[in-house]
């Protein structure tokens, strides 16, 4: 079966929705059983269920024992025991099976990843309920960022691959004209060869979204991958590794083209990421250890995202209860746990203009925490958008984060109605000056956020931009019926190359981004050198390896 011609349609599909970048996904979001099946979601958690507890079944290379990590969120005994493998078996491994993927070429590279690609669709609310397990994210969020979402991810990475390796041509005839004498006529042939082994490095709070892009790229560009996922989200990756090594598998292929590497000891992905043999690293996470590869992994290209401070500005709004709404649920959905979270809300020290009047800057930090409190006070919503509080950490710095300034929104624990022991925490919501710049110029995960009363709205210009330049951001938001001041922001974000959001008011957050039309980060500023997805994201990660060679002159006609 000739995989690529099979899936070409999705594959025309993707880079038509790239060329024009409107709406467009291939993977429903909704987990409807008319959509999925009526057995598809018990079938999907059965499945996880049976994994709690076990082994999981991966055989690798180098095993020198299993190790089971995973800690709950929800307080779910997981149990799972993976393989910990030795870094020098992995690098073998993957070395061996890259000759194999490189002669496939890159339709035989496509056709096989969007085989894997629309079998993780199919095992969606399996995958789903062990990202929602492992992170603690709700059931829906769990589902759709886990799931299509990720998947969307995935093969935006594969289109742009396609569309990077598609641009070289894999032979062409060479004829240079010498006068009266013979031409010069050479034979050329391009090959495109992958860098050599990507480590992709996972994160906590998304295991499949965050990891996805870089696998799937790597992959297509014809490199061999060791993912490493974070300690306490595996479960996720390993379920999407087993079906790219069955699909391998079935079309003879060598299996160990992707891998898992876990330990709970941290030399072991220090000496994966040192490697020689290691080309590229994918890694979504920390700054301490994102800097730790900058520097010690200098034989790797580094893919990165890590913290930042993301932002909203409140100048003015013509929609003043509708803000407050959508801003509620920006801080509310998954506990503010998403890279691209706000947490400094800068308003003018003296209040704003609204379709209600004036409004003090008191009153807006009173009234968006109310917003956020009204939100979450059916404990049924609590739970579909809080989720579960990831790390134990995160509890910490919420404690931290209200002896900063004047509480306006304490944070509460909360009982979960199905998960009795599940980590859940209400926001935080603290008052600052813009002279408080320590307190809030850095990133604070979790759901914290800080209403800083700014010297008008130029200081709360100049706030942002030096929080902005100093750590970056994901996302910046704006709210103004001020069209002029409105273009400051506008140039604020081609500036210091973060991307902008302008008085949302409906159904779209600032925390939520869309493949195939938004694209996740810049790669312009400390928060992250990457973005999911350019071409940039791709073109690199392979090289075009010539040979050239004389041949007879074609005959005169």
């Amino acid at each position: 079966m000739n995989l690529f011609e099979t899936h070409r349609a999705l594959l025309d599909g993707a880079l038509q929705a790239l060329a024009t970048r409107g709406y467009w996904s291939p993977f429903p979001e909704n987990a409807s059983p008319k959509v999925y099946g009526e057995t598809a979601q018990a079938d999907g958690q059965a499945a996880v269920q049976a994994l709690l507890g076990q082994d999981y079944p991966l055989q690798q290379p180098g095993e020198v024992g299993r190790v089971a990590p995973e800690q709950s969120p929800y307080g779910v005994d997981l149990g799972v025991r993976y393989p910990e493998c030795r870094p020098d078996a992995l690098i073998a491994a993957a070395r061996a099976a890259e000759p194999q993927w490189q002669a496939l070429g890159a339709q035989g590279r496509i056709g096989v990843l969007l085989e894997a690609l629309t079998r993780m669709h199919r095992r969606s609310h399996e995958i789903t309920h062990a990202v929602m397990l492992t992170t603690g994210q709700g059931p829906m969020m769990a589902f759709q960022a886990g799931g299509p979402h990720a998947q969307d991810r995935a093969l935006e990475a594969i289109a742009y691959a396609w569309k990077a390796m598609a641009d070289v041509p894999e032979q062409a005839l060479w004829n240079k004209p010498q006068g009266k004498n013979p031409p010069l006529v050479m034979q050329k042939h391009f090959d495109i060869v992958g860098r050599g082994v990507a480590l992709v490095i996972g994160c906590a709070t998304f295991p499949t979204w965050n990891t996805y892009p870089g696998l799937f790229a790597a992959l297509a560009t014809g490199n061999p991958v060791i993912v490493k996922p974070h300690p306490n989200a595996v479960l996720p990756a390993a379920i999407s590794i087993s079906i790219l090594r069955e699909v391998l598998a079935e079309q003879g292929l060598d299996a160990n083209l992707v891998q898992l590497a876990l330990s709970l000891d941290p030399a072991h992905t220090q000496a994966l990421a040192r490697d020689p043999a290691v080309a590229s690293i994918d890694f979504t996470g920390s700054n301490e250890f994102g800097r730790w590869l900058q520097d010690n992994a200098r034989q790797a290209r580094l893919y990165a995202e890590m913290a930042g401070v993301n932002t909203v500005i409140i100048e003015s709004t013509d929609q003043y209860a509708a803000m407050l709404r959508n801003l509620a649920f920006t801080l509310s959905l998954y506990s503010g746990q998403m890279c691209t979270t706000t947490q400094n809300i800068l308003v003018p020290k003296d209040g704003i203009a609204t379709d209600e009047g004036h409004k003090s800057f008191e009153q807006v930090g009173a009234d968006l925490a109310a917003a956020v409190d009204k939100l979450l006070s059916d404990p049924r919503v609590q739970g579909a958008v809080l989720g579960a509080i990831s790390a134990a950490q995160t509890v910490e710095r919420i404690g931290q984060a209200a002896s900063k300034g004047r509480v306006l929104l304490a944070s509460r624990a909360l009982h979960h109605p199905e998960y009795p022991q599940a980590r859940m925490h209400s926001p935080v919501m603290v008052a600052l000056t813009q002279a408080d710049y320590s307190s809030y110029a850095s990133e604070c995960f979790g759901p914290v956020s800080f209403v800083v009363a700014c010297d008008g709205a130029d200081g709360a210009l100049a706030t942002a931009e030096a929080t902005l330049r100093e750590h970056g951001a994901l996302t910046l938001g704006v709210y103004s019926t001020d069209r002029a001041w409105t273009e400051r922001s506008v140039q604020l974000a081609r500036n210091t190359r973060v991307a902008l959001s302008i008085n949302l008011t409906q159904g779209v957050y600032v925390n939520q981004s869309a493949a195939f039309s938004d694209y996740h980060a810049t790669g312009g500023n400390p928060a992250a050198n990457a973005s999911y997805t350019t071409l940039a994201f791709v073109a690199d990660r392979f090289v075009v390896v010539q040979r050239r060679e004389h041949v007879a002159a074609p005959a005169a006609a």
